[in-house]
């Protein structure tokens, strides 16, 4: 061992001390430090009187049981990174399954899969352009003039895109479009 008086240790002193921990480690738990694991870390632990006040002229814990919690913890770890023994024999190996789909059916494309689709539709009567001083003096019962004449087609804009014109009829006191002509687009 070391001088007492002396403040560092060598290496054979901590070597020695290390083996004094382990084989005091395997007598308070019953069993070889090796195979102490997470168990024996608080069974070890819980050897000492720790009250919750503690003495405040207690220097604390020795440096054999520091350095043996330390081992413990270590050991600990490692058995979780590298586990020691069989694996159950219920364990297998897990396979992930290939999330490609099937390749797209041109038999199924139909309106169908557009059921549910949600358009933004408009229908617009006519257009003006205002100045912000016209626009500011407008009142209840101001008319407004369109760029239509009664009786135009108007203009049916489906997402913003114009897509068919109609003429405006009232149906049961309800105003209604009839589609008079579908626009299609040259792109």
């Amino acid at each position: 061992m070391a001088d007492p008086d002396s403040q560092t240790l060598r290496q054979e002193d901590i070597e020695a001390l290390m083996k004094e921990a382990r084989s005091a480690a395997g007598k308070a738990t019953g069993g070889s430090p090796a195979s102490s694991g997470v168990e024996g870390l608080f069974q070890s632990a819980g050897t000492r009187n720790d009250s919750a006040g503690g003495d405040p002229n207690d220097p604390g814990p020795p440096p054999e049981d520091i350095e043996l919690l330390l081992q413990q913890a270590e050991r600990a770890l490692a058995s979780i990174d590298n586990p020691s023994g069989p694996l159950p024999s219920t364990a297998k190996p897990f396979k992930l399954e290939e999330f490609a789909g099937a390749p797209p059916s041109q038999e199924n494309a139909t309106l169908e899969l557009l059921r549910d689709v949600e358009l933004d539709l408009k229908i617009e009567l006519g257009r003006t352009n205002m100045y912000l001083e016209d626009v500011l003096r407008l009142r209840k019962g101001a008319v407004v003039p369109l760029d239509k004449l009664a009786g135009d087609p108007v203009d049916i804009y489906v997402n913003g895109r114009l897509i068919a014109r109609g003429e405006v009829l009232v149906l049961n006191d309800n105003f209604c479009v009839r589609v008079a002509e579908l626009i299609s687009s040259d792109k």
